[in-house]
């Protein structure tokens, strides 16, 4: 995997809309936000369009994305939301190369279509943490500072991810680069050119929102006939805020135990990244980490996603 640059004090993070549109008023508090933390953000005119369901036509954002990945002045590219959108983009950045001059791409949710294709058809790493609309925007009650800024800056090596409310679903410990994401987004890029590729041995990071436990299922279960569940040595589940069904059961824990089997290794839930209650973490893709259950359930982030 490549490595992008660390981020260091007074760099330029170029602000990004490659999914749907955004609140103005959360676009600038997160802006003072990446302020307060010390980096400059930029962005240009173009994030503020609008089209039926996006921020703009695909070919709008994908300029706007590769115009701020090429400049050299900028260091790392953060998207303001997910929502819908970010697989239009991929089509539209045939034969440009990104690997060329490895930037940080930090985003979720919808963004995991632009995450998973940095990861598997570029082999850059990136980090699965806050973006503006409800994360950066609400500071403190919105994302976890230390993870966010600890990783982006080159200090998450031996980092020890500990957060509150994780449980065990299957016991044991295992090591891998960690890729993954949003759970609906993964399954939906099965069958295209820009399908989740992970390598064989590798630990799997799974969330998602508002969906229901057959959905759930019926994801997972793409994700097991297409071969990514055999070649994982462990799961991630995230909180999946929102998943249980109205009536108390199954519930979306349920559901991740069905497919616990399907491993070899520790299967652990309710890790707080991406659609999170309370503040979300932040997480390194393509990366090696530690999964361990025992004494207490545990991630380590055993290398450093930037140089």
């Amino acid at each position: 995997m490549i490595k992008p640059p660390a981020l260091k004090a007074g760099d330029r993070i170029a602000v990004v809309s490659p999914a749907s549109s955004f609140d103005r008023a959360q676009f600038d508090l997160g802006i003072a936000e990446i302020r307060r933390l010390g980096f400059e953000p930029v962005y240009d005119d173009s994030v503020f369009e609008t089209a039926m369901f996006t921020s703009g036509s695909p070919a709008v954002r994908a300029e706007a994305f590769k115009r701020a990945w090429d400049d050299p002045a900028v260091a790392a590219l953060l998207a303001v939301r997910g929502g819908y959108g970010s697989v239009q983009l991929l089509p539209e950045l045939a034969g440009w190369h990104p690997e060329r001059r490895p930037k940080l791409f930090i985003g979720y949710s919808d963004n995991t279509s632009l995450l998973s294709w940095l990861n598997c058809q570029c082999g850059i790493t990136a980090l699965f943490g806050p973006m503006i609309e409800g994360r950066l925007a609400r500071g403190a009650l919105g994302y976890d500072e230390q993870s966010f800024v600890r990783l982006a800056q080159g200090k998450g090596a031996d980092f020890e991810l500990r957060p509150e409310g994780l449980s065990v679903i299957q016991p044991g410990e295992a090591t891998g680069p960690l890729f993954g994401g949003t759970l609906t987004q993964l399954a939906a890029s099965m069958g295209t050119p820009y399908g989740f590729d992970p390598p064989g041995d590798y630990i799997l990071f799974l969330e998602d929102v508002s969906e229901r436990p057959y959905r759930l299922d019926r994801m997972l279960m793409q994700l097991r006939l297409a071969g990514r569940l055999a070649r994982a040595k462990a799961i991630v589940f995230g909180e999946m805020r929102a998943c249980d069904e109205a009536s108390g059961t199954p519930t979306a824990r349920d559901v991740a135990a069905n497919f616990a089997a399907d491993v070899p290794g520790p299967v652990i839930f309710g890790f707080p990244a991406g659609h999170t209650a309370g503040p979300c973490w932040t997480l390194p893709l393509g990366v090696r980490v530690r999964v361990r259950t025992a004494p207490a359930p545990v991630v380590i982030v055993e290398e450093s996603p930037v140089d």
